[in-house]
């Protein structure tokens, strides 16, 4: 967007200005901005002509720089004391007091000048930009929501003016969601329609994985809440989100007694999980964006559908929907081919598909779609770009750092790596594997040469992770092997264990034995790994399955080791100081627990990526049937 500047001085209305010198007022100009008061109106009781003086070099009056400094009190004093037409004037350089308090954002303030002369409401910016689009530029939400009510809506009617264009686009991207629909189904133009940097709805929305579900990221309880929060599309309306009135819609309808009562259970009901679990107010408010966000795509969508021109709507359709592959959005994609299913053929400036794009970006979710499109996924991986790159060779290219940083750890990211280009080998067709580029370059080579530096710090990774923990599984070792040779509570004259007959004996013995054997075996995982021959392909299975059983062996001999030492401790003390066995115990717990935190997350990210579902979403063959296009759009919808 262009930053702000000044509005034209021929828009102003006709007004007063004294020709006091600036160094006269500036007493005046002390105290407004520094928002005293009383000094202001002292200075203006004896002077009142400085009401209408030019403070700075810029022209700024008393009123322009107590709007600026947001002070609301004197604000309201100037507003007293001039007249509609005196309060609409500009300073030098083209701004009214509405714009700067746009810019500012203080409701208060608006408020004093909309009330005092409404069509400051309608005066333009330099850049033909009404304070309504200023304050959406900046971000003001509340400000946004008032201007939006008083301002002639007209005003943005794209028919007319440029207004309504920017502020969609605006709303859009500051995520007033529920604002932009109201606009958009007002004046449906609006969705086809370039604000002034050429940007269009549809263009900037493909900027926004936050407000789609698919590219937001979740924790598991933050996933679990989301799930429990139902939200209808009707949540999506500017009337439904609780925000603002609608009074220019006329009266509403009068409500019935049942459903009254139902909507006053619905707001306790909700006002209870706000207060009683934690982040389900940011959770609520995350679903509602998602909802509100994918009405408004669906209502860009279905407008942009409708261009009889076929040409406009490619161009208008192409380059937002490679941004949402890029991002990863997949409602954003299967949104638009719902509405025009012949994107899917549609090639970028490297005469790629949305899926090559999908593979080079690595967007899983977006590729998952391949499977869905019928007979027609063959002819989709039969492809090549400029450069004679197949789908494969799309995935031979090192992924993006920030689609990387994704994974803990470089072995896991070159098993990620791997998991890609093994999938697609199996999509594409079998002469396409060892198919060359303009470089010369089979897919496999091309995987090579680009996946170097990570194979080298994918083995650097895994061999200090080892050695990190073989020091640990060695000392675990050697203190469990010595414990069996030194019984808690001695031995008798024949060298029998004193409590050998004791079931909390037989508990310290087991977990002894268990400790030494699971520490002894992780111990020689560690130096399988610290002496293993890293190739590519080892990263898949082998690598990541030697290091989880490692960490997990570890583990499990940690605990047990914890289990004998509070039993020992259980049957040395028991008869003596019982009192001080609970906290010992207790704090033997601690290890385990910080363990637990520090490893185990890797642990089971581990497992989950070598034996897990896989990150690719493969349909049941059962439900899409390949063969035909409708069936291939019913599966997909």
């Amino acid at each position: 967007m262009r930053p702000l500047e000044a509005t034209r001085g021929d828009l102003a209305p006709p007004y007063r200005r004294s020709t006091s010198n600036t160094t006269e007022c500036l007493p005046l100009y002390k105290a407004v901005d520094s928002g005293d008061l009383e000094a202001t109106k002292k200075f203006l009781d004896q002077y009142p002509n400085a009401l209408y003086s030019s403070l700075s070099t810029d022209g700024d009056t008393a009123l322009h720089i107590a709007v600026l400094a947001g002070h609301v009190d004197i604000v309201e004093e100037l507003v007293g004391r001039m007249s509609a037409q005196e309060i609409a004037v500009k300073q030098r350089l083209g701004s009214t007091a509405l714009n700067f308090a746009a810019i500012g954002g203080v409701r208060e303030i608006a408020e004093l000048l909309v009330e005092k002369n409404r069509n400051l409401l309608k005066i333009p910016n330099d850049y033909d930009q009404i304070p309504l689009v200023v304050a959406a530029l900046y971000g003001h939400r509340d400000l946004v929501q008032y201007l939006y009510l008083e301002t002639p809506i007209e005003e943005l009617d794209p028919r007319n003016t440029d207004h309504g264009a920017i502020f969609l686009t605006a709303c859009i991207m500051d995520e007033f969601y529920d604002i932009a629909l109201d606009l958009l189904q007002r004046y449906p133009l609006l969705a086809t329609a370039e604000d002034t940097d050429k940007d269009t709805p549809l263009q900037i929305l493909a900027q926004k994985p936050s407000a789609f579900p698919s590219a937001t990221q979740l924790s598991f309880w933050q996933r679990w809440t989301y799930k429990c929060i139902h939200l209808s599309p009707e949540k999506a309306s500017l009337a439904a989100s609780g925000d603002i009135e609608r009074p220019h819609e006329g009266a509403p309808h009068r409500r019935s007694f049942t459903k009254r009562v139902l909507q006053q259970i619905s707001r306790v009901f909700w006002k209870g999980l706000q207060l009683s679990v934690p982040g389900f107010t940011s959770i609520y408010e995350l679903k509602l964006i998602h909802i509100q966000a994918k009405e408004l795509l669906t209502c860009i969508c279905r407008e942009v559908s409708n261009l009889e021109d076929e040409i406009k709507l490619e161009a208008l359709v192409k380059k937002s929907l490679f941004e949402a592959v890029k991002q990863g959005i997949v409602e954003f994609v299967t949104e638009i081919m719902k509405h025009y299913p012949e994107v899917v053929w549609f090639a970028d400036e490297k005469d790629r598909n949305i899926f090559f794009v999908a593979a080079a970006e690595r967007q899983e979710k977006i590729f998952s779609l391949i499977y869905k499109m019928g007979a027609k996924q063959h002819s989709l991986a039969t492809h090549w770009d400029k450069d004679y790159n197949n789908m494969l060779h799309q995935a031979a290219f090192l992924a993006p750092s920030s689609q990387l940083d994704r994974v803990s750890g470089a072995a896991l990211q070159m098993q990620r790596e791997l998991q890609w280009f093994k999938e697609v080998e199996r999509v594409v067709q079998p002469k396409y594997k060892e198919m060359i580029n303009n470089h010369f370059k089979t897919p496999r080579a091309l995987f090579s040469d680009h996946h170097k530096k990570l194979v080298e710090q994918g083995e650097q990774w895994t061999k200090d992770t080892a050695e990190s923990c073989t020091v640990v599984t060695a000392l675990i070792v050697t203190i469990m092997f010595s414990a069996v040779f030194t019984a808690p509570g001695g031995y008798d004259n024949s060298g029998v264990p004193n409590y050998l007959n004791q079931n909390s004996f037989l508990v310290f013995i087991v977990s002894d034995a268990l400790s030494l054997f699971s520490s002894t075996t992780s111990l020689l995982m560690f130096l399988g790994i610290l002496t293993s021959r890293y190739r590519e392909e080892d990263f898949l299975q082998t690598v990541p399955t030697k290091l989880m059983v490692g960490l997990s062996m570890l583990f499990f001999s940690l605990a047990t080791m914890m289990i004998s030492f509070g039993v020992a401790l259980y049957m040395v003390l028991w008869e003596r100081i019982a009192w001080v066995l609970f906290p010992i115990i207790l704090l033997a717990s601690m290890p385990i627990t910080l363990f637990a935190f520090l490893q185990f997350p890797l642990l089971v990210e581990i497992f989950i990526s070598t034996y897990g579902p896989g990150i690719f979403d493969k349909p049941n063959k059962k439900w899409c049937r390949s063969g035909s296009s409708r069936s291939s759009m019913r599966c997909f919808r």
